[in-house]
């Protein structure tokens, strides 16, 4: 994109030419910049003008002002010819040029130079026109001013970015002018420009960069605005940029090293297990970023308040950033410091923008070294004096840390036992030998109790024992027994329990030095710590001064400070020793001497008397100057008398032992320089105000000897808080020396810790080890700021809730939360005890439960301790439980959920939306109770399954908050299902709380597949029959029936079409049986074919089967078939192989309310009566065995067809004077005439059986049945009883064979009075359609009603009706003709003929006149349509045949027997050929014998007759002949009428309603006996017929007309309205009236003196309309006028013709209407009629005078 600015145009408006510039202070840059590249390229380019090459215009673009500026614009003629033009100047003095007459010869060019001299800065336009003899043109002349163009993007499209992060992108800025442009960027956020503002040099770029941060995940779409112009000046111009960015939040997935599945996130913990102290364990997870956007974290460590410790966890990636479906791989490494603590650290994954972060817990837990001794003592037994006796012992390692270890004994010869080695490590899961040496000096028996101590352990102890005996002196030897009797014997006579459990004492007591009070050993640190300070007594596990035997004072030596003489050979110094007896027995003390010893002790043996004291001389005498010294001098004190006299047990000796350290360095001698260490350097005690151990591993690094002890100089204080033992000592080489710290922390010792001080080597040397022993007060932390709120609870229900609580303190706790009695009830807590590690978190789930519709407020306790002192120190935290008891309820959405219909048996989800519209959550039960809508249907409640199923009846929802209950239905019935689904409130413990409420309704309808037949066609032989008669024939009624019914169980074994029979005769799963029953016809006459109308009534899709035999069988092969065929299977086969019944489409889908025609044909080609089952099958549905039934009859044979051998006659009541007459059809199914009879002698004895009353006459017992027509059996059927009479007749057939029928009919006391329907039918029922019919295949013309139900009617009325004949085809004209000849009579149709064009309607109407006796009328009327293209063929054809004959009767024909061919021979008639076989299709069965007849046979039942030479030439030449064409064979449409007549004296009381049918003057004749048929009686007013007729009607009619279209006329019914009535028709005189008519009742004001009605019954367009205008009888009710005074007698009005104008009118109405010209259905409309004219006004005003004389006359 292009951005360009013009200057303001400064020159004046009176100059005579035009500036380009137009003044646009703002242009469109885009628009600007394109116009100016275009008028770039147009001045580069070259046009032809006139034959003449040239630039359509000049420009100039450099210029200054003042100067010239020349171009030059050179014309060439590329014409043929020479060219001469005249040169018109430009108009302005800014452009000149010489003017001149150009002349250019062909192919010559001329250059005209044009100066430019400007004066203002501003655009200029002019022009030059050339003129030449074949016209003019003009060249532009333009000088532009160079304008501040930028380039830059239409839009610039950011990376995606995460929220809170940045994203950048670059697009470049050109400066495409020729001037310096500066620019500046206006943006708002989250974009921004860089750099923002800048100076273009002209063609100078320039990238800018554009950063996006945004603070939300959405799209942005900002436009970034561009200034530029002249360096200085206020820019004016403005190009935009448009910038989009799109901003997600990030997210991101920790995922473990182990998984697999990327998809499966770690659990967010990560466990170390058991790492060994001062050892270190890696383990790793990934950070994954499922999201879009780059994502930016950190991991950090979630504070737990000032550290004792630093953290034992270390991640390797503290921040970082993860691509887009990245990972990045996190080592977390854990180094344990604390033997036997388990270290809980939270990292804090956070990240840039999203809307959470997530924790990652590390737990580890710290192992130290575990060692044990093989055997707790060594016995060395009796060993002479000057002896050694040497012992094993094993030091087991059964942990996997490396376990230093130390043994507390001096191995150099000061001690009488002595271990090997005294110090190093034990490996992991392994043990070391140890030697234990026993090298006795004095012969006494020695005990001594030596402690291993081992680092980040508590010492183990080993019990050595030996006796030493000499000549002399013979000790008792002391054994291991004697240690244990000891010991027992030392519980009994203490104060203190026998057994360790019970002897617990308060740790918080004092520890003092061993001359006070109240020190107590409690433990191996303890005992360890009471044997260095020389209190030891070895057998007891705790020890006071009531059970002290020895001690000794003090227990460490040093001699540091000794002064040497430069001359002085050797140097002694000496420090006293005391040992103190506090037993009541004299002691012997004896001190182990050992040689080369600097240390000695004297004296060395002594005796001690009972609780005294002795001193002893320790001196110090080194032989060796410049070195370290250090040993452990060792006393034993034993009883003189060293067994119990009583208990002769033997004591063992005491041992103590003083430590002492020295150097022989001589003063000004350097001492040695110490290499060692400490580990750990830094020691922190447990945070507690009790006892504590911790033990220090100081190493010898160095190879030379190494010195330490204690220095309590710098820090005095320390020396009674803070005890080291040993805490002096040598070292040897490659040894380390294990030291063990002792102390009780406090609330005033530094939290940074303090240092302990050790002087190595007696010199200035010292290493400092750190020691943190600090009380710390216990800290619990409750989320929420100790508040937990509940949401609103229903009452009794339960609500749970997390909260968490964290130890934030370094001690491991336990807690337990107290909850007061009465609260018990409503609040709860999971776990409600435990313990929790340093730093911990623990989710407590709380459970809250009211008991009534209130606020609670509830304060559980959280008591807690420290793990190490149970019981003690225990704190309390409250916590406040804020809660509101409320009442729920639950309801549907739609109180009433209608499914629809569904498929029996089938599946059907739905949901239901459950609504909680109340302050709390509601946990439900829901239950569906289930009823059967169908008062018809009987079922047990409690054994029919429920068809409503729901997926979960136990929930809960969350206030205001829907669920979707999901359930199914299934339908077990064709029924309409009702179900209540009702909830109950569940309680806290899950019990049912409520009881039951409705919640909503579901409503369902089980269907089936239903199919129906509507209507019925019959084509081929059966074209001629009615079709009431089809429809009988096929049973149509009872299939119906079935159709709509349940199937039964049996019925749905195969739910859809299946082969599952191995028989050629399959098993039938249904009881219905059905006969469809195609009539008879002769041999090889046309099939007889039905066309049923299958219409789909349901709401589902039906699959719908015509199964033969065949589609049920399973083929098998031909191997696999055994046995003989039986007689009908034969036939079947004879049946099936020959397709003798056909059926097309077989199988087909019916959607709702969807019509399908099924064409089924029976072909008449071999004589008898043929029978083939086949089912009809409905895919979850019915199934109905379908009896198809053909009869194909000789042709020189007469048979009657009887569709039914039972017929039942219309109900009659008794005492009927004038019994209906009743029809029954018999039907000519053969070739031949057919002359029956009925046997009357049977009607004779029923005669006398019933009192000589003629219960049923025949009036015409004899009679002929032309071929293929049918003719009425006319019944009067006359009961003498109220009951249903059985009535077997014989039909009796000329040469043919009789047939029984039986007769049914019923007698009634009286009709229901009033009843539309008194006299109750059953077969000569009319046939109704059930449905809107669709055209039939192949039909051209539409009848709109098949049938004409004219009800019950008076005899000699006449009743109207109205049809439409519509011509449904697009293309062809028909012909249609009414065949009345029959029922000419009694029913009249107008017009009887006629043609209708494509998509034509006519009207046409139907006359019906009841006879003068009652009758039960059923007609059938044919219509016969001929298409006019099948016409216009067989005339032409029969006009050709024509010709052929007339030039045949005037040509004659040589015969010549050398001809080939011989001419045709014309022929009227076509003969009857012999039949030809049509050859079935070939089975596999080759057993079977020949079932049909070939060419040359003639097909009789199964006989096969050869034919003669004869009569095959007879066949050839007729073949060859040429026959006369046949007229087209008419289609036929039936319409089926019915009516019923009765008794002038019957009908009033019976139709009241109707009584104005009757006819006005009729004379009633009786019939005679033989009930012969009576005519109209006389009298009835005289009418006009003919000519005159129609004259009138058409003249009345006109007048009519005009008469309503008069306004005067409009207006005068207004005033006549409110007239009396001037003008009466004489009524009949009651003599006038038969005798036998009752005489007329008065007439009421209701009920008017003539009334017209009129029937009428049509189709408007392609919708049936049915209106109803009745127009019957003829001038009104012979019942409904009253006497009047005696007036003179007047003419009689002629009421048949008024009739005829009013039903002429109506139908002109409906021909409108269904034209389309008049809505019947439009509101009526006020007219607004034309003012009067004066000549109407003058009318009316005569007509006016004239009605007042009248009034006054």
């Amino acid at each position: 994109m292009l951005a360009e600015t013009l200057a303001p145009d400064p020159l004046a408006s009176g100059a005579k030419w035009k500036p380009s510039g137009k003044n646009i202070k703002n242009p469109r840059i885009h628009q600007k910049q394109r116009s100016g590249k275009y008028q770039r390229q147009a001045s580069s380019q070259k046009s032809c003008l006139l034959g003449l090459e040239l630039k359509p215009e000049l420009v100039w673009e450099d210029w200054d002002l003042g100067g010239e500026f020349t171009e030059t614009l050179v014309l060439k003629n590329i014409h043929s010819k020479l060219q001469k033009l005249h040169v018109r100047p430009p108009l302005s003095k800014f452009f000149t040029l010489i003017p001149q007459i150009i002349v250019l010869s062909p192919g010559t060019s001329f250059s005209m130079p044009i100066i430019f001299r400007p004066l203002q800065r501003c655009e200029y336009e002019d022009s030059i026109e050339f003129q030449s003899k074949n016209g003019s043109f003009q060249v532009c002349l333009r000088a532009t001013i160079p304008c501040h163009a930028l380039e830059v993007p239409d839009s610039v499209l950011l990376p995606l970015c995460a929220v809170q992060n940045s994203s950048h992108s670059t697009f470049l800025l050109k400066n495409v002018s020729k001037l310096q442009t500066s620019f500046q960027w206006e943006c708002a956020a989250p974009f921004q420009l860089s750099p923002e503002q800048g100076l273009l040099k002209p063609g100078q770029e320039c990238h800018i960069t554009v950063l996006f941060q945004p603070q939300e995940a959405l799209v942005y779409q900002k436009q970034a605005n561009c200034k530029f112009g002249e360096e200085g000046d206020k820019a004016e111009s403005c190009c935009t940029v448009l910038l989009q960015g799109i901003a997600k939040y990030p997210y991101l997935q920790l995922r473990n090293s182990g998984t697999k599945d990327e998809k499966e996130q770690c659990g967010k913990e990560l466990h170390f297990g058991s790492v060994a102290v001062g050892h270190s364990l890696q383990k790793h997870f990934y950070i994954f970023n499922p999201s879009p956007v780059t994502a930016s974290f950190s991991l950090s460590q979630m504070s737990s308040g000032a550290p004792l410790l630093e953290s034992e966890f270390s991640c390797d990636v503290p921040r970082g950033k993860v691509e887009p479906g990245g990972s990045l791989r996190a080592t977390v490494t854990y180094t344990p410091a604390v033997v036997d603590s388990v270290s809980v650290e939270y990292l804090s994954l956070k990240c840039s923008g999203a809307l959470s972060e997530t924790l990652i817990k590390l737990t580890g837990h710290c192992v130290g070294p575990k060692v044990s001794l093989s055997s707790s003592v060594v016995d060395f037994d009796c060993v002479e004096e000057g002896g050694a006796v040497v012992q094993t012992v094993e030091l087991v390692n059964s942990s996997p840390v490396e376990a230093h270890y130390q043994w507390d004994l001096d191995c150099s010869g000061n001690s009488v036992f002595s271990i090997q080695p005294a110090s190093g490590t034990v490996s992991p899961h392994s043990h070391t030998t140890l030697k234990a040496v026993y090298r006795p000096t004095q012969p006494i028996a020695h005990h001594r109790r030596v402690a291993c101590l081992i680092l980040y352990r508590d010492p183990i102890f080993l019990d050595l024992i030996g006796t030493c005996r000499s000549e002399l002196q013979q000790p008792a030897i002391l054994k291991p027994e004697h240690l244990f009797l000891y010991k027992l014997r030392w519980y009994r006579t203490q104060d203190l329990p026998d057994t360790p459990s019970d002897m617990q004492e308060d740790h918080n007591q004092s520890h003092k030095r061993p001359d006070t009070a109240g020190v107590v050993c409690r433990n191996p640190m303890e005992e360890y710590y009471q044997s260095c300070l020389g209190c030891m007594d070895p057998f007891s596990s705790s020890c006071s001064l009531s059970s002290l035997h020895v001690s000794v004072m003090p227990s460490e030596l040093l001699f540091n400070h000794k002064m040497y003489s430069i001359l002085s050979t050797s140097s002694t110094s000496s420090q006293p020793v005391s040992i103190t007896n506090h037993t009541r027995e004299k002691l012997s003390l004896v001190w182990t001497a050992a040689q080369d010893c600097p240390f000695t002790v004297s004296p060395p043996l002594c005796e001690l008397a009972p609780l005294k004291s002795t001193s002893f001389r320790v001196t110090y005498d080194p032989k060796q100057l410049n070195t370290l010294h250090g040993a452990q001098l060792e006393c034993f004190a034993f009883y003189r008398d060293n067994q119990d006299l009583e208990d002769r047990v033997l004591f063992p000796p005491w041992c103590v032992t003083v430590r002492v350290i020295g150097h022989s360095f001589q003063p000004g001698k350097e001492h040695f320089i110490p290499s060692c260490s400490l580990t750990p350097s830094r020691v922190v005690f447990p945070p507690l105000s009790v006892l504590s151990h911790q033990t220090v591993l100081l190493q010898n690094c160095g190879d030379l000897p190494l010195t330490f002890c204690l220095d309590h100089s710098l820090n005095p204080t320390l020396a009674e808080s803070m005890f080291v033992v040993p805490s002096c000592g040598l070292i040897q080489p490659g040894s380390h020396q294990i030291l063990m710290l002792r102390t009780t922390p406090t609330e005033d010792s530094p939290k940074q810790g303090f240092s302990l001080h050790l002087r190595l080597n007696a010199a200035k040397h010292t290493k400092e080890l750190t020691v943190v022993s600090v009380v710390e007060q216990m800290c619990m932390s409750l989320e929420g700021d100790n508040s937990l709120y509940f949401q609103p609870t229903a009452v009794g229900s339960r609500t749970q809730r997390s909260h968490h609580i964290r130890n934030l303190s370094h001690l491991p706790l336990r807690f337990q939360w107290s909850i007061p009695e009465p609260e018990q009830e409503l609040i709860s807590v999971e776990p409600d005890a435990g313990e929790l590690h340093p730093n911990e978190s623990s989710v407590q789930i709380w459970s809250f439960c009211p008991l009534v519709e209130e606020m609670y407020t509830l304060k559980p306790t959280l008591t807690f301790w420290p793990i190490q002192t149970p019981g003690c120190n225990k704190s309390h935290l409250t916590l406040n439980v804020v809660g509101m008891g409320a009442s729920g309820s639950i309801e549907a959405e739609k109180a009433v959920l209608d499914v629809g219909e569904t498929l029996v048996g089938s599946y059907r989800p739905i949901q239901v939306t459950l609504v909680n519209n109340s302050p709390c959550s509601v946990s439900f039960c829901l239950s569906v109770q289930q009823i059967l809508l169908d008062e018809e249907l009987t079922y047990d409640p409690e054994s029919e399954p429920n068809a409503l199923r729901l997926d979960c009846d136990r929930g809960t929802i969350a206030s205001h908050a829907t669920m979707l209950l999901r359930s199914t239905v299934r339908p077990h019935r064709r029924t309409q299902y009702l179900w209540t689904i009702s909830y109950q409130m569940l309680n806290a413990s899950g019990f049912l709380s409520s009881p039951p409420q409705t919640m909503c309704e579901v409503r369902a309808k089980g269907v089936l597949p239903t199919l129906q037949v509507i209507d019925v066609w019959g084509g081929g032989s059966v074209s001629s029959l009615s079709k009431v008669h089809l429809w009988k024939l096929f049973s149509l009624d009872r299939l119906n029936e079935h159709l709509l019914s349940n199937p039964s169980p049996a019925e749905l074994t195969y739910r859809t079409p299946t082969r599952h029979s191995l028989s050629s005769s399959p098993s039938i799963f249904t009881k219905v049986l059905l006969d469809f029953n195609f009539s008879a016809a002769p041999l090889n006459s046309e099939p007889s074919t039905f066309v049923l109308m299958f219409h789909n009534p349901g709401s589902i899709y039906v699959d719908w089967a015509f199964l033969f035999p065949e589609d049920q069988q399973i083929e098998l092969e031909y191997w696999a078939e055994t046995g003989e065929f039986s007689s009908t299977e034969l036939h079947r086969m004879k049946v099936q192989d020959n397709h003798l019944f056909s059926i097309s489409p077989r199988s087909g889908t019916l959607l709702p309310g969807q019509q399908r025609a099924v064409h089924f044909t029976y072909s008449h080609d071999f004589t008898g009566t043929d029978r083939f089952p086949v089912v009809f099958k409905l895919s979850h549905g019915r199934e109905i065995l379908l009896n198809f039934q053909g009869a194909t009859v000789e042709r020189d044979r007469p048979y009657l067809h009887f569709a039914s051998k039972r017929h039942v006659f219309t109900s009659v009541t008794i005492r009927n004077c004038s019994p209906p007459r009743q029809m029954y059809e018999l039907n000519n199914g053969g070739e031949v005439p057919v002359r029956y009879e009925v046997d009357m002698a049977v009607l004779s004895q029923l005669q006398v059986d019933n009192f000589n009353h003629p219960l049923l006459y025949c009036l015409n017992p004899e009679g002929v049945v032309l071929p293929g027509k049918t003719a009425m059996l006319e019944w009067i059927f006359s009961p003498l009883e109220a009951k249903v009479y059985h009535m077997d007749i014989l039909i009796h057939v000329q040469d043919g064979d009789s047939t029984l029928v039986r007769f049914e009919g019923c007698g009634l006391n009286s009709p229901s009075l009033g009843s539309t329907t008194p006299f109750g039918c059953s077969d000569t029922k009319a046939y109704e359609p059930c449905a809107q019919r669709l055209p039939f295949p192949g039909q051209v013309l539409f009848l709109s009603e098949d049938s004409v139900c004219l009800g019950n009617i008076p005899v000699c009325s006449r009743s109207s009706r109205i049809l439409f004949l519509t011509n449904v085809s697009h293309t062809d004209t028909v012909h249609y003709t009414w065949e009345q000849q029959n029922n000419q009579q009694v029913v009249q149709i107008r017009p009887d003929r006629g043609s209708l064009c494509p998509g034509e309607r006519a009207l046409c109407v139907l006359t019906f006149t009841s006879t003068d006796y009652p009758t039960d009328y059923q007609l059938d009327i044919i219509c016969q349509v001929i298409q006019e293209a099948a016409l216009t063929r067989y005339h032409d054809a029969l006009q050709r045949w024509e010709e052929e004959k007339a030039r045949q009767l005037d040509e004659f024909t040589i015969t010549d027997k050398d001809l080939a061919q011989s001419p045709e021979v014309l022929i009227d008639k076509e003969p009857v050929a012999a039949p030809v076989r049509k050859g079935p299709p070939l089975r596999k069965y080759k057993t079977l014998p020949p079932i049909c007849a070939n060419a040359n046979c003639e097909a009789v039942g199964t006989i096969c007759i050869k034919l003669t030479k004869a009569e095959r030439r007879a066949q050839r030449e007729t073949a060859k002949a040429w026959r006369c064409p046949e007229a087209p064979k008419p289609a036929l449409l039936h319409l089926w009428v019915t009516a019923q007549s009765h008794m002038l004296m019957e009908y009033p009381p019976h139709f009241p309603k109707q009584s104005n049918r009757c006819p006005r003057s009729v004379k009633a004749q009786q019939p005679d006996l033989q009930y012969s048929s009576t005519s109209l009686l006389e009298g009835l007013p005289p009418t006009t017929h003919g000519p005159d007729r129609d004259i009138t009607m058409h003249v009345l009619t006109s007048l009519l007309s005009g008469i309503l279209d008069d306004p005067a006329f409009t207006q005068s019914l207004i005033t006549l309205a409110s007239k009396p009535i001037t003008y009466q028709l004489q009524k009949t005189s009651p003599s006038s009236l038969p005798s036998s008519l009752p005489p007329p009742p008065c007439p009421t004001p209701s009920n008017p003196t003539h009334q017209h009605q009129v029937l009428l019954s049509g189709t408007v367009g392609q919708k049936e309309q049915h209106n109803t205008v009745d127009s019957e009888g003829t001038a009104g009710c012979w019942g409904n006028r009253c006497p009047t005074q005696n007036t003179p007698h007047t003419e009689h009005a002629p009421a048949d013709i008024s009739e005829d104008v009013l039903l002429n009118t109506l139908q002109n109405l409906m021909i409108e209407a269904v034209r389309g010209e008049l809505v019947l259905t439009a509101h009526p409309r006020t007219v607004i009629l034309p003012p009067f004219s004066t000549r109407s006004r003058r009318t009316s005003k005569a007509m006016a005078e004239e009605e007042k004389v009248d009034l006054r006359n």
